[in-house]
């Protein structure tokens, strides 16, 4: 089995090696194979994606991945901009499905920004599309009739991308609680209409999972009123950028949340994917050691479960993630004083 490690910008590196400590605790014949990717990439080869990179990601059975973002790179051309890397990974490799997992662990009730018995509900799923949408979409400049400057982004689905993620969705709904909540904006989008029929239309292949339409808006209002009230939440790309890091603080730091983007490839032990911490580079705390790892080894928890089959292992790093948080092994972003190291170390201690 072989892991791509891509460090990244900011804090990347630092929580990246925390990951890499527990990895090698559970699974330690597992071979690491690291490569420069994002703002580091570019300052030593001139691009956020070296061919180098994307070739060593190729090959691997997935991608441990850190963070990207670098404020000495933000006034370059946006295709030669650290984030392009990830967009890269993503179109380059087919990772169409991103899995957000949210939920509070018990003991962390109150640093939720909701009440404590409403956070304590929160145990969802964000199955994002990841491949379309306006992220993906035609964009640029242009000159309106009156002559003033306008930009534009085009939204787009094809029905077979919906089709796609939509069957991730359900099947995973399958292994959880049987709902799926389809999030789109149907009622002035006709991008969401065709995401909304053919939604209707794969639903019928899981007929023990039960199926509602949300509009966007309400979902986000629900999130905060009620969140316990979703199980799997399925969206497309923009949508699901903006509710999954709203989950983020009503878990109570984005600091914890981990997440998966998967593709169709299938490599001897499970799926091929990208795992990464949800939360920037954060340049800002950089080098000091402060940063939360969590987030990082609960993606390499979730590594180890879908792409190299090895479940077990993934279940005892997130007992272990969980054992430490009620320790009350806190980090900086949780009201805690607890280092990066020192967390590392508790969850080792755990393991």
């Amino acid at each position: 089995m072989n892991i791509a490690v891509l460090p990244g910008d900011g804090i990347g590196p630092e929580v990246i090696e925390q990951a890499v400590r527990v990895i090698a605790a559970v699974a330690p014949d597992i071979a690491l194979t690291y490569a420069p990717v994002g703002g580091t990439a570019f300052k030593a080869h001139g691009h956020p994606l070296p061919p180098a990179t994307l070739a060593i990601a190729r090959a691997a059975d997935a991608i441990l991945f850190g963070a990207v973002g670098d404020p000495d790179c933000d006034a370059l051309e946006r295709h030669l901009r650290p984030e392009q890397a990830i967009l890269g990974l993503r179109k380059a490799l087919t990772l169409f499905a991103n899995l957000r997992p949210a939920r509070v662990f018990a003991g962390l009730e109150s640093h939720s920004a909701l009440r404590p018995e409403i956070a304590r509900a929160i145990d969802l799923l964000i199955v994002r599309e990841l491949n379309g949408d306006v992220y993906f979409g035609e964009k640029g400049f242009r000159t309106t009739p009156s002559g003033e400057r306008q930009g534009y982004d085009v939204m787009a689905y094809a029905d077979s991308e919906v089709r796609r993620i939509a069957h991730v969705a359900f099947r995973a709904a399958q292994g959880r609680r049987r709902r799926v909540c389809s999030v789109d904006k149907a009622n002035v989008l006709e991008t969401s209409q065709l995401w909304r029929d053919v939604v209707v239309d794969v639903a019928r292949d899981y007929p023990d999972v039960a199926l509602e339409h949300m509009y966007v808006d309400n979902a986000a209002m629900q999130l905060v009123r009620n969140p316990g009230h979703f199980d799997v939440v399925l969206t497309g790309n923009l949508f699901g950028d903006i509710l999954s890091d709203q989950a983020s603080m009503c878990v109570g730091s984005i600091g914890l949340l981990a997440s998966a983007s998967l593709g169709e490839r299938q490599t001897a032990h499970g799926t091929f994917g990208l795992y990464e911490p949800i939360h920037g580079s954060a340049p800002d705390i950089a080098g000091q050691g402060v940063a939360n790892p969590l987030a990082t080894i609960l993606s390499a928890a979730m590594l180890l479960r879908h792409s190299l089959g090895l479940a077990a292992a993934a279940d005892r790093i997130e007992m272990a993630v969980a054992g430490v948080l009620a320790d009350g092994v806190l980090s900086r972003d949780l009201g805690g004083s607890a280092g990066l190291v020192e967390t590392g170390d508790a969850v080792l201690a755990r393991l």
